[in-house]
């Protein structure tokens, strides 16, 4: 009876965790879809008779939407082929190379995520001025120093489970070291890449701050930063908000959704084997 009762409890905290999460990106979704003049006022929370029309993103695709997405679609991607090879190769370092200090830098590399972007913004622009990088897809290496971190952490657990004796075994054959790496140690660690490269695609596509800092150029912004410029002079079009605010998070859904099992597999895999 009381396992019952327990099992019962947990599927309902489930549940109402479930909702606590999900009502905003729900509430969004509905909001995009009604006219601007229902969002306020008596009607906003009345769904009942609430009219429902397309309006909202017709106007959102007369902006500069498709632009933004193409620009966070090549940063993000390029961010992500970056990240995942230098990840790599500091990983397998930190997981095979016996010295000094290895715990330490490891807590460092994590801890590094851990720094506002507020503190590195300055002397990031700084150098992009003197640099002439502003407005471009160099922005992609700034992107990297918030999710490298990550990444890092991530592929260390993946490379440390690896065991030793099949890279010594090529050794032995005659190969180099970096032949072993690409070709023996790399694809065994591929569930833990793949799970870094996604987390690093998605951080790099929700990125605000360097965006709006460092590409200030209508043609270089990417998506979340063109979602901030649908305003007026007095007004923000909460209607086209919304609506570019689900056209920008559908495809990271997509993702998450298509390949969850992947990321769930790659993130406890390394965690659970000794």
């Amino acid at each position: 009876m009381k396992k019952v009762k327990t099992s019962s409890l947990f599927k309902i905290t489930i549940a109402l965790y479930l909702l606590i999460i999900l009502f905003p990106f729900i509430w969004v979704a509905i909001t995009s879809l009604r006219p601007e003049a229902d969002i306020w006022g008596k009607n906003a929370l009345n769904l009942s008779d609430a009219k429902f029309t397309l309006e909202n993103y017709r106007l959102v695709f007369q902006t500069p939407i498709l632009n933004s997405l193409k620009n966070s679609l090549i940063i993000s991607s390029l961010t992500t082929l970056y990240v995942t090879f230098v990840a790599s190769l500091g990983a397998y370092a930190i997981a095979r190379l016996n010295f000094k200090f290895k715990k330490l830098l490891t807590v460092v590399v994590l801890a590094v995520s851990m720094f506002p972007q507020m503190i590195v913004i300055g002397p990031i622009y700084r150098i992009f001025i003197e640099l002439g990088w502003t407005n471009s897809y160099y922005i992609s290496l700034p992107y990297s120093n918030i999710t490298l971190p990550v990444a890092t952490f991530i592929l260390i657990t993946h490379f440390a489970q690896i065991p030793k004796e099949m890279e010594e075994s090529a050794t032995m054959d005659g190969s180099s070291k970096v032949n072993t790496f690409f070709k023996i140690v790399f694809p065994l660690a591929a569930p833990g890449v793949f799970t870094a490269a996604i987390i690093v695609f998605i951080g790099a596509w929700n990125e605000f701050l360097l965006s709006l800092t460092l590409n200030t150029n209508e043609a270089w912004r990417t998506a979340t930063v063109n979602i901030s410029f649908l305003r007026g002079q007095f007004e923000i079009y909460w209607g086209q908000v919304t609506a570019a605010t689900m056209v920008v998070t559908i495809p990271t859904l997509i993702i998450v959704i298509l390949f969850q099992k992947q990321i769930v597999s790659g993130l406890t895999s390394g965690a659970l084997k000794e």
